[in-house]
């Protein structure tokens, strides 16, 4: 693998004024010493290298003039260069990024555009550093961290880690049992009526024909409407039963602030429960703000002259979803509950900004000044 290139200058995120920080120090750091410039490369490195700089430029094109299209666009290669980084390197900002531990777990905030998962077209994820990480945290005989839940690629936020396999396994079965608080925040377009509610609706995934054939997720309702008659459908027995909680916590008359409480666990429930079954979907999300093709999310003019972006750029728009709460039951020598809470990305923060979206003062975290929640 080659490392990617010293930046002439630091990354932005989507926002004004704010740095990525310390995770792109991170990520660049290790590859800007002497030393390592002064290693000879032979033909095949200097070969990629080469390739992997002329495949960078290819994909900045043309430096826009509007300042947030300028950070739509770097937030886009800061994603793409998380794929491109050393193991260490990821870990030590994962590290970084550690918002509890104790003898039995470690809690992540984890980051936008950051795969759990290994699988087509992913170059590094989450389970591949877990050695890593384990090691920087209890030296290098420590056994790998164990993964407990996922997140989606483009959620971020709160993720459970164990140090022993029995422990993931009762953790897994916490959260299979629905014994485990989980509270989302998402940014939505339009404001879903009522201001909060219960969606109770079955999913199933579904084969899409069109222009591009590709799966997703769906609403599969147990009724429908037939000549102005309502009629029971016959339930399919691939549909999984879905429940979503909801409450609007800040909204304008095109956006709202939500926080998501799933009381199921169904494959992209909360994207497939607010575009579809309130007609609110979440601000970047590309692929369920539309059922019959797969194209960048329409965003209302209005969100567009908030966010300063025209319609072609809103494709770069990230998925505002993050995992904000996790409450975990009394496990093992813990006789309390675990109330873990992460802040809010950087490009989540100045979104609500832009749009107007206030988050109530009672669920505002603190900074400690390296990039933690403060206590509670």
């Amino acid at each position: 693998m080659v490392a990617p290139s010293c930046p002439a200058r630091p990354l932005w995120v989507w926002g004004s004024g704010q740095r990525v920080g310390s995770l792109l120090s991170l990520l660049f750091k290790p590859f800007c010493t002497a030393a390592a410039a002064s290693r000879p490369l032979d033909a095949q490195q200097l070969a990629e290298r080469l390739r992997a700089q002329k495949q960078e430029q290819k994909n900045k094109g043309p430096v826009p003039t509007n300042s947030v299209q300028r950070r739509v666009q770097e937030l886009v290669r800061f994603t793409q260069q998380l794929q491109r980084v050393h193991p260490n390197v990821l870990a030590k900002a994962l590290r970084r990024g550690i918002v509890h531990q104790d003898q039995d777990l470690v809690v992540i905030n984890k980051p936008y555009g950051l795969p759990v998962h290994g699988g087509p077209g992913v170059q590094l994820c989450i389970s591949d550093v877990l050695p890593v990480l384990a090691k920087m945290l209890h030296g290098h005989k420590a056994e790998p961290l164990h993964l407990c839940h996922r997140l989606d690629k483009e959620t971020t936020g709160v993720m459970v880690l164990a140090w022993e396999k029995e422990v993931a396994h009762q953790v897994q079965e916490l959260f299979r049992t629905r014994q485990v608080t989980k509270k989302y925040w998402a940014v939505t377009v339009r404001v879903p009526v009522p201001a909060a509610g219960v969606v109770d609706i079955p999913i199933i995934e579904k084969e899409v024909s069109g222009q591009q054939q590709h799966h997703k997720m769906t609403l599969s309702p147990s009724y429908r409407m037939d000549n102005g008659k309502m009629v029971r459908v016959r339930t399919s027995r691939n549909a999984h039963v879905a429940v979503t909680q909801y409450q609007v916590l800040s909204s304008t008359a095109s956006s709202a602030l939500l926080e998501l409480q799933p009381i199921t666990g169904i494959k992209h429930q909360l994207r497939v429960h607010l575009s579809f079954g309130l007609d609110c979907p979440i601000l970047g999300d590309h692929k369920y703000s539309d059922w019959t093709r797969l194209a960048p999310q329409k965003l209302p003019a209005s969100t567009l002259k908030k966010l300063g972006l025209p319609q072609a750029k809103a494709r770069h728009v990230p998925l505002h979803l993050h995992a904000r709460q996790l409450v975990l039951p009394a496990l093992g020598p813990r006789k309390e509950e675990l109330s873990l809470v992460c802040r809010l990305p950087r490009y989540f923060v100045r979104s609500l900004g832009r749009l107007g979206l206030e988050v109530p003062s009672r669920d505002q975290v603190p900074d400690d000044g390296a990039g933690r929640p403060g206590p509670q």
